[in-house]
């Protein structure tokens, strides 16, 4: 059924556009959400009014058991919220309630010290996805840490907020792949914050385990066809700055040995949770 060797994502929080994605192509491999796009759509429908937050986590709920109706056998990721205040304990109690929403939740913990200190435990219970990596050593540590999961284990680098530096962030997928290329495959590589075709094209190039894809830019690629990357296929990296392979990052140590900090993780923290709580009443 699989067109390609990648699993193809939408990337969204309106089940509308799941449906339509999926007549595009034809299937789903499943679906990624977070609070912004979440919140954005909920502030859309409720008018600006602002909700409670047992409303709001209600609504979440409602719209993943709708995208789990369009594509029941495919992954959902669903995320925790959180911000650099928020406890590992904390993050469990909410990764366990929102497993119980589907029963394809891949729940989703940001690449901090408190996230995958509850992931190291969530990934012995229900597949999960790490997100907001914008580094190799962040994924030696998402590695190390989920050693003893039992259920599927994603990473998500976003190569979008990377571009937007003025860095490859494609680099980053590509350095995490090669490092990951001779483990047990254990870990799959979820290429994330997808800005354009060129993106898609080489993230299958890659073979990145699955590419997650905002509407308008899947829309597009399906206009074109769904085009595939052809043989002389070269990413167009233009002035981005690139992002080498570090040879001196070993597999091998405690997870927190590593070193998870990042700008763009600690301000993706922030922006989600800021996002969530702007329609949710203080």
């Amino acid at each position: 059924m699989n067109k390609f060797a990648s699993k193809i994502f939408i990337d969204g929080g309106v089940a509308d556009e799941t449906r339509q994605a999926k007549d595009l192509l034809g299937y789903l491999s499943g679906q990624t959400t977070n609070p912004t796009l979440i919140a954005k759509n909920l502030a859309a429908s409720m008018g600006g009014k602002k909700l409670s937050e047992e409303e709001a986590l209600g609504q979440y709920k409602k719209i993943v058991q709708e995208i789990n109706n369009i594509i029941p056998d495919g992954s959902i990721s669903i995320q925790v919220f959180a911000n650099r205040e928020t406890k590992s304990d904390e993050m469990l109690v909410q990764a366990r309630a929102r497993n119980k929403w589907i029963p394809n939740a891949s729940i989703k913990f940001p690449c901090i010290k408190e996230g995958l200190k509850a992931a190291s435990q969530a990934c012995r219970e229900m597949p999960i996805n790490i997100t907001l990596a914008f580094s190799q050593a962040q994924a030696t540590a998402v590695y190390e840490a989920t050693k003893e999961a039992k259920f599927p284990v994603f990473i998500s680098p976003f190569v979008g907020r990377l571009d937007d530096k003025g860095e490859n962030g494609m680099d980053v997928v590509k350095n995490i792949i090669e490092m990951y290329r001779d483990l047990d495959h254990r870990v799959e590589v979820l290429t994330a914050s997808i800005r354009n075709i060129d993106h898609i094209l080489y993230a299958l190039q890659l073979s990145s385990n699955i590419i997650t894809i905002p509407f308008k830019v899947f829309k597009s690629w399906g206009e074109g066809g769904f085009r595939e990357p052809e043989k002389e296929y070269q990413y167009p990296s233009s002035n981005l700055k690139p992002i080498p392979y570090d040879e001196t990052i070993k597999l091998g140590r405690n997870w927190q040995e590593y070193d998870l900090s990042h700008p763009l993780t600690e301000a993706g923290v922030q922006r989600f949770w800021d996002d969530w709580m702007g329609v949710v009443q203080q």
